[in-house]
């Protein structure tokens, strides 16, 4: 019975002992993984496949870039994108992975990429090759910025609401076009561009105050760059007295010196930006024509009136043609 007895004591202390949790640090260790440091998940995405990857077969690259060469490597703001060389049926290149902010760490399997990064509209391609060993790669950007602003005669502040920019590139096409880079510019904007000369376009208003100008992007540099509008903000309004009350139901057409129509607008004010020069305003009111020959002077915002009198008509067979 003594036999029987410690038989199953044995018994039951196996199973006590096979109960008892092992730590989690042993148990990495007793498989290999205790040394294993997996990079953080906001610093590299996973290829974009359904097929998993198998364990140990892909390599560590970090990507680094710079501005300029031998220039301090961009912290945050970059888009990294990388592909495989090979484009699919439809010509485009598979996209593996990408990334947000500075440096990154991608998983990949061994072979060769395309890595591109992005800053802002500044980029740069570099191919590389990928191995079961961890190592770093860098791009130089060859980039900088680009801050624009405009003023008035005199260095009279423009309203930011009121001013727009656009950038082309600098080297005009075949038939003397230039590719549009980016639209809407808001003043005092870093763009950041690569090095270059560019084509930019300064627009105040929405009629015909446009200043265009050639700026250089120098690489690692913020380049600031003012243009001057000659330009003043007119306001129109037809009156049957000097000083009266604006007539409602207004129908406007303005004239350059040309004589050729460059905006038209309907209401009691015609409100506009213009280039400095002279003009002819044309005001329609039910049946009767009017009209006043004007000269807008850089910087000098004015009030215009156009006096719904005999002497300002104009004859209705002269204003249909």
């Amino acid at each position: 019975m003594f036999e029987g007895t410690l038989r199953l004591f044995l018994i039951w202390l196996a199973a006590a002992l096979l109960m008892v949790p092992v730590p989690l640090a042993v148990a990495q260790d007793a498989d290999g993984l205790g040394d294993l440091k997996l990079p953080g998940i906001s610093s590299y995405a996973p290829p974009k496949s359904d097929a998993p990857l198998a364990v140990g077969s892909s390599g560590a690259i970090t990507l680094s870039a710079q501005l300029t060469d031998k220039g301090a490597d961009i912290t945050r703001g970059i888009v990294w994108r990388v592909f495989k060389p090979d484009p699919t049926g439809d010509g485009k290149l598979p996209m593996v992975a990408s990334a947000h902010g500075g440096s990154a760490v991608f998983q990949l399997e061994p072979g060769s990429y395309l890595v591109h990064a992005s800053y802002g509209r500044a980029g740069a391609t570099k191919r590389i090759t990928v191995g079961k060993d961890a190592k770093r790669e860098s791009l130089v950007l060859d980039a900088g910025g680009l801050k624009l602003d405009a003023v008035l005669s005199g260095g009279v502040r423009i309203s930011p609401k009121k001013l727009r920019f656009s950038i082309y590139e600098g080297q005009a096409e075949a038939n003397h076009d230039r590719a549009l880079i980016i639209p809407d510019v808001e003043p005092n904007s870093v763009v950041r561009l690569n090095a270059g000369v560019y084509h930019v376009v300064s627009t105040y208003g929405s009629v015909n105050a446009v200043i265009r100008s050639d700026i250089r992007v120098e690489a690692g540099k913020l380049t600031e760059a003012a243009v001057e509008h000659r330009a003043a903000e007119m306001t129109m309004k037809l009156v049957r007295e000097t000083g009266g009350e604006a007539i409602a139901d207004t129908s406007w057409s303005l004239l350059n010196e040309s004589g050729d129509p460059i905006k038209e607008t309907v209401g009691a004010f015609a409100s506009m930006v213009l280039a400095e020069g002279d003009y002819t305003i044309i005001a329609k009111n039910r049946d009767r024509i009017y009209q006043k020959d004007f000269t807008v002077v850089a910087g000098q915002n004015k009030e215009i009136e156009v006096l719904a009198t005999e002497a300002s008509a104009m004859d209705p067979e002269e204003g249909a043609d």
